[in-house]
């Protein structure tokens, strides 16, 4: 599992970087360890909820400057219903997959409180949300 670094920094922009296809079997278990296959489940049953369109197909793993990391789905516009929110909303793949991703940590981490992983993922990837160019919508997704 990737070390935390200083997710409070307000000098340094997140920069997200896609994993190669090389990588890709190794990307989960480095940041979720045995939790790998939960996490990414519920990434997918997230987003099978939300997105009454998605279809499923190849996600894509993008890894973050600050230690994080995110899925995006295929790419697409996506629109989100959130009941427990009223949030209803279209966004790019890329936000799409940074909401469910929030979601999925957050509520990992209630579901697993022994475990920090999913509050330390949920953190960063929130901090890379702040500064996204679709972070209204996240936002307003999430709340």
């Amino acid at each position: 599992m990737n070390e935390p670094t200083d997710l409070k920094s307000e000098t340094r922009k997140i920069e997200a970087y896609k994993v190669p296809h090389q990588g890709r079997m190794r990307t989960l278990p480095r940041h979720f360890g045995r939790h790998m296959m939960t996490f990414e489940n519920r990434v997918y049953d997230l987003m099978r909820q939300f997105a009454s369109e998605y279809g499923g197909g190849a996600w894509s793993l993008l890894e973050l400057s600050n230690g994080s990391m995110y899925m995006t789905p295929p790419e697409a516009t996506y629109r989100l219903i959130i009941p427990s929110n009223a949030f209803d909303g279209e966004m790019t793949a890329d936000a799409a997959g940074v909401t469910v991703c929030l979601f999925a940590c957050s509520l990992l981490s209630f579901e697993y409180q022994g475990t920090e992983v999913f509050a330390w993922h949920f953190h960063g990837l929130r901090e890379f949300a702040l500064e996204h160019p679709e972070s209204t919508q996240i936002f307003a997704a999430i709340d």
